[in-house]
């Protein structure tokens, strides 16, 4: 049974195309990594915002930056993306005649590194700040100033209407495309591949051979630069490398510990932590008998408890809700410590002075 198995696995794996549960895990590790980051630059920014403040304000930028600098280094090292890399997946040009002899460690040609990291990282920039953009439309137009007639109002109003619809045929078209690729109708899960001319497979054991002797083969080949133009790219492409790859080190490292934290602080797990952490609810208050030497309360609500007269600079009991007059209930509470009526425990500071429309 297990040679069975085994029979229609390596069948259905000949062709080194991932599953779809790779390419969706691959898909979904950068859009952890950017709500756990944002948050613990939000904790900084709040802890100390003079000096992380920045952090916050262009967070945005700031990541985009980091993300070109991070897909460009293992674009063009590994052939792939840092989380298909992750994953041992790497990209194809598609067309490729010599796609079986090209390893990963070759990188990917320009014309589809730079496809690659457009939809890699500008993209889902552009994306965001359209969402951010909509956001403020909204609120914007909630609590508008321009006159209804407005050119303008007319024309974010239409937009605002649009985008839902828009944003839905957008998921919708990589919708599609995930279930032609489940059925096997699709050579790429999702549409940007096939606009960048790639598409996924896995590593090889050649590809992660000469993935583990490049380094040491660089290193090897390294030959002092001959002027200063070249010392000067040299130490630029050094530099760039060098904080390439503490990214990928800090974020291989720190992936877990991201997701983590973007499951802890999601708004369905706070859901669960709070119905599992929180205190039960009190019950409400016991109300007490009245004492025997409580008066009864007046029929008419404008009349004094106390001095059965219509009352005068009306004053409220907040411990209990009741109504008296101010001189009434001052001389009884400092006297008893308890409300007239309920003999809830009362200080003086629990009288609140009531206005009546007229005053």
């Amino acid at each position: 049974m297990a040679e069975h198995g085994a029979h229609f696995t390596a069948a259905s794996v000949a062709d080194d195309q991932p599953s779809i549960f790779e390419v969706v895990a691959q898909d979904s590790l950068m859009t952890a990594v950017r709500p756990a980051l944002q948050h613990v630059v939000k904790v900084l920014a709040e802890s100390n915002p003079t000096h992380y403040g920045f952090l916050w304000r262009w967070f945005d930028e700031i990541f985009t930056l980091l993300d070109l600098l991070l897909q460009q280094h293992y674009l063009s090292r590994t052939s792939a993306s840092f989380s298909e890399n992750f994953y041992g997946l790497k990209r194809i040009v598609m067309g490729d005649t010599h796609k079986s002899q090209r390893l990963a460690s070759a990188g990917l040609p320009k014309q589809q590194l730079w496809k690659s990291i457009m939809f890699l990282v500008l993209l889902p920039y552009l994306k965001v700040k359209l969402e951010k953009l909509v956001s403020s439309l909204r609120e914007e137009d909630e609590y508008s100033i321009h006159p209804p007639s407005s050119r303008w109002k007319r024309f974010y109003r239409a937009f605002l209407a649009a985008y839902p619809f828009v944003n839905m045929a957008w998921e919708g078209w990589f919708l599609v495309q995930q279930l032609r690729y489940i059925l096997g109708k699709a050579q790429h899960h999702s549409p940007l591949l096939r606009l960048a001319g790639v598409q996924l497979g896995r590593l090889t054991v050649q590809d992660i051979q000469a993935l583990e002797h490049k380094p040491a083969k660089a290193s090897m080949m390294q030959h002092p630069a001959r002027s200063v133009s070249e010392k000067i790219k040299s130490a630029l492409k050094k530099a760039v490398g060098g904080v390439a790859l503490s990214l990928s080190t800090g974020l291989s490292v720190g992936v877990f510990f991201l997701q983590f934290l973007d499951w802890w602080y999601s708004s369905e797990n706070q859901e669960t932590i709070k119905s599992l952490t929180a205190l039960p609810t009190p019950p409400p208050p016991v109300h007490l008998d009245y004492n025997s030497d409580s008066p009864l309360l007046p029929k008419m609500k404008t009349v004094c408890p106390l001095c059965r007269k219509t009352r005068v600079n009306d004053t409220v009991l907040a411990t209990s809700g009741y109504v008296f007059c101010y001189r009434c209930v001052f001389h009884y509470v400092r006297s008893h410590q308890a409300c007239p009526i309920t003999g809830y425990p009362t200080e003086v500071q629990h009288l609140i002075k009531l206005y009546s429309p007229e005053n």
